[in-house]
């Protein structure tokens, strides 16, 4: 017991005695530069047509640097082409959408399939007393 206040008063001098660093480093903030480049001239351009997934669509843009414009075509569900031609430039984005071919909704017809008729299963549900419930005896004082 006696080592142990000892010790508790050893830390406390120990603790009284110390003394934080008088100097803090200084680090000083990293300086970055923004990089702007001049705008480049691209162009690109991809087909996609696949027979078995009815996948068809084709994409294409190329750019001067100021204004940017392209197309692109997609196989509607409903049997027409969409065609979206755009150009971006300085007043903004505009878009010139165009469909072709009609659109084709077949007409719902229900299917010749009828649910399985399952028999009845072949095992007994179980039959379960029905709860019987004492009333509670309490005794006379």
């Amino acid at each position: 017991m006696k080592f142990i206040i000892l010790a508790a008063v050893f830390a406390v001098a120990a603790a009284n005695s110390y003394k934080a660093a008088e100097y803090a480093p200084k680090y000083e903030a990293p300086k970055y530069e923004e990089v702007t480049y001049a705008p480049q001239p691209y162009s690109f351009g991809y087909d996609v047509q696949d027979k078995e997934s009815y996948t068809d669509f084709d994409h294409s843009e190329k750019a001067d640097g100021k204004v940017t414009s392209g197309s692109y075509r997609v196989a509607l569900p409903d049997g027409r082409t969409q065609i979206v031609s755009y150009k971006a430039d300085e007043n903004g984005y505009t878009a010139d959408v165009k469909f072709e071919g009609e659109a084709q909704y077949p007409e719902y017809k229900e299917t010749g399939y009828k649910a399985a008729a399952y028999p009845a299963p072949a095992y007994k549900a179980p039959a379960y007393p029905a709860p019987a419930y004492k009333a509670p005896a309490y005794p006379k004082y």
